[in-house]
């Protein structure tokens, strides 16, 4: 057998579209613009996820971890810029006095609404690059694949899990 140097020809062929990449990517580089639109109040996307999902009703810390997508430290880190800010506070929680709870303060719940009227304007900016009708579409055949298919992960636990939509 002789060696691969200098041969191109070689890759196998690529039979279906990369699915991976265009999700990947667009992914990614939906993210970069998120945190950039974010940085105009002062929040990162963890930062507006923490306080939208604990404006929503009383959790812990450990349940906006989890909403989030964040291991403990970076949760500790998060609600501690959070309080440093004076957007929210850790508190005792009024139904269990084991459990704390992150209550957001008023100027928490201000910039919190500023905040989502930025994550929708990103979204509606990134969707409005498509056709209304084919945006339709996406977005049905996404959630589709979100509630199906793809809905849980491999079992081989390898890969980072995504980040979980409550319902």
């Amino acid at each position: 057998m002789g060696r691969l140097d200098g041969m191109t020809a070689m890759a196998p062929a690529r039979n279906e579209p990369d699915l991976s990449f265009l999700l990947d990517h667009t992914s990614h580089v939906l993210r970069t613009q998120m945190s950039a639109a974010l940085a105009e109040v002062g929040l990162t996307v963890r930062m507006h996820c923490v306080l939208v999902h604990a404006l929503e009703e009383e959790r812990t810390q450990i349940q906006l971890a989890e909403l989030g997508d964040m291991d403990k430290t970076t949760m500790v880190v998060t609600v501690d810029a959070l309080e440093k800010s004076g957007l929210a506070e850790r508190r005792p929680s009024a139904t269990d006095r084991r459990a704390r709870i992150i209550a957001v303060t008023e100027e928490g719940a201000r910039v919190a609404a500023r905040s989502q009227e930025i994550v929708d304007r990103v979204h509606r900016e990134a969707l409005g690059a498509l056709p209304k009708q084919e945006r339709e579409v996406l977005l049905r055949a996404l959630n589709r694949l979100a509630e199906g298919h793809l809905a849980v992960p491999s079992a081989d636990g390898t890969a980072r899990r995504a980040r979980q939509q409550v319902k």
